[in-house]
């Protein structure tokens, strides 16, 4: 049986929720029950079709509460050069906040888009100018799920990356080799194939640069200006014919002298990097690691990505990326046992997974926009701690764990794992207010009264009992599911601290007898902060 062959069984909730947590950030249990008993073409089909309803959201507001301007758009005023860190920040939030609130129509969309930003890299650091930072993000969330050929075309000319990668400055006087080699190493074919061998030369940079010269980006942090659109200037173009070596079948792109120089040659390159045998296995070899498994062992190549970017590049597929992704997630290798809980979590998953688990409502963008910050800023930041900045990762590679040896294990490590507990700390003990009325974090008072049949009849009604506790808050938490003897430790050891599970009984009745009583209240309120924390710490829980 082929590795790609459809995985033919009806979804449970372990594989409902195994495909959904690599598909998102994270699922709620209400989603995971949803997708329960479909097919996994089923499944895949409604996470796919889902993102229609999810690519029109709407856009990021001021955010600060003092501002004469707040909750109003900002994106299509001229240029505003004091408010570019504050608002490059606002479309970061913007994005984190779809990530988060998907208004119970799970998609693909945020974690493909996730996959391209750390694919084609644009850091706003690097930028500065917001308008093209939101100009980027938006262009690969509307073409994640379209073709790989108008991708690659798109990111080429886009202005963010013609600033990141210096392509403004490359002109056929002194040309800029930035682009044209990550365009190769990075974006299409790859710096080498499977077995070492390099995948294109120092010749094939260099006549990529000139292929790529004179375009720029005319109003880049232009006071006042309005348009981001760039602009391809003749005058800087080199109008030679540019030859590549044999890796590229010694293709010659022969030079223009008119104004259709820079889109016919960019589009001619990009055919070229196409042709390549080694770039769908390139892209299909990273969507493996980002969806799958980190490890492509030989196996995994011959069987799975060697197949899979055959279809890919195929005339009838013709480098679209939605069939691609419905193949990988709907196969037997997708929802192979070994492939459940192979993947460390990233900050994203951990921070935006948790909050999402405990149903963490998101306060609206436009009409809560000071409490959307307010939970957007932590989620943000406490990433940041961990090594993982949304648009704004330290190198053209990517964020680190994702490209150096060994990929997502180097999520974890001494400090983050110390981090993690810190972060996560957050959810168990509610500290922060987003809103009146409202903390950020599990309300346990709240969840234990909805467990409790009859809550005031204390006499006549049995108090729930700890394992019916244990369930509730344990429930999909785990890709791994807990042996007897891991659970008993959280209840008896972390959770009831060494006396015995009946006390929980009378503890909680003498909590619903006097539910005033601020004592017994924290007491009840303790044994499940206490078992949540170590839930979250445990070390199932940092793999997905």
């Amino acid at each position: 049986m082929s590795y790609l062959d459809v995985y033919s069984e009806q979804l449970t909730a372990s594989t409902a929720a195994h495909l959904l947590r690599r598909v998102t950030f994270g699922p709620t249990n209400s989603e995971i029950a949803e997708f329960t008993g479909l097919t996994a073409t089923e499944a895949v089909d409604k996470l796919i079709s889902n993102s229609t309803y999810a690519a029109s959201p709407p856009p990021p507001v001021e955010m600060d509460e003092t501002r004469p301007n707040a909750g109003q758009l900002f994106l299509s005023n001229p240029y505003d050069a004091t408010r570019t860190y504050d608002y490059s920040m606002y479309i970061k939030y913007w994005w984190i906040g779809l990530m988060c609130k998907q208004d119970g129509k799970p998609s693909v969309l945020e974690k493909l888009t996730a996959f391209w930003q750390n694919h084609f890299v644009v850091a706003h650091s690097s930028v500065g100018d917001y308008r093209l930072v939101n100009r980027y993000i938006r262009f690969l969330r509307a073409n994640a799920l379209g073709n790989f050929r108008t991708l690659a075309v798109g990111i080429t000319k886009d202005p963010g990356m013609l600033i990141f990668q210096n392509g403004s400055e490359n002109t056929k006087a002194h040309p800029n080799e930035n682009y044209g080699r990550e365009l190769q190493e990075l974006f299409t074919v790859g710096q080498k194939d499977f077995q070492g061998n390099d995948n294109y030369t120092e010749q094939d940079v260099k006549a990529a640069a000139r292929v790529l010269s004179g375009w720029q980006v005319p109003n880049y942090k232009k006071a006042g200006s309005v348009s981001t659109d760039p602009a391809f200037n003749l005058t800087r173009h080199d109008t030679s014919d540019k030859v590549f070596s044999s890796k590229y079948n010694d293709t010659v792109i022969r030079g223009r002298n008119d104004n259709t120089a820079g889109d016919t040659e960019v589009n001619e390159l990009i055919d070229m990097l196409l042709r390549h045998p080694e770039m769908p296995k390139h892209i299909c070899r990273k969507l493996y690691r980002w969806y799958v498994n980190p490890n492509v062992t030989p196996e995994i190549e011959s069987q799975v990505i060697v197949p899979l970017a055959t279809f890919f590049a195929s005339s009838q597929n013709n480098f679209a990326i939605t069939p691609v992704l419905r193949k990988l997630l709907t196969s037997q290798i997708f929802f192979a046992t070994n492939n459940i809980g192979a993947i460390l979590k990233s900050p994203a998953e951990f921070m935006i997974g948790t909050l999402r688990m405990i149903n963490q409502p998101i306060p609206n963008i436009t009409t809560e926009y000071a409490a959307f910050f307010k939970v957007m800023n932590y989620l943000y930041w406490n990433m940041t701690t961990m090594q993982l900045s949304f648009l704004d990762q330290p190198l053209v590679f990517g964020s680190v764990p994702y490209y150096q040896t060994g990929f997502s294990k180097n999520w974890i490590n001494g400090t983050t794992l110390g981090l993690r507990g810190q972060h996560s700390d957050g959810f168990v003990v509610p500290w922060m207010e987003i809103k009146p009325g409202q903390m950020l974090g599990i309300n346990f008072i709240q969840r234990l009264t909805a467990l409790q049949p009859n809550f005031s009849d204390v006499t006549g009604t049995p108090p729930i009992s700890i394992d019916v506790v244990f369930k509730d808050f344990s429930k999909n938490l785990f890709a791994i599911e807990l042996s007897q003897s891991q659970q008993n430790f959280l209840i008896d050891t972390i959770m009831m601290r060494g006396i015995p599970r009946t006390s929980w009984d009378r503890e909680w009745n003498a909590y619903r007898t006097t539910p005033t009583d601020t004592s017994k209240r924290n007491t009840v309120v303790s044994r499940c902060q206490w078992l949540v924390k170590h839930m979250f710490r445990m070390a199932e829980y940092q793999v997905f």
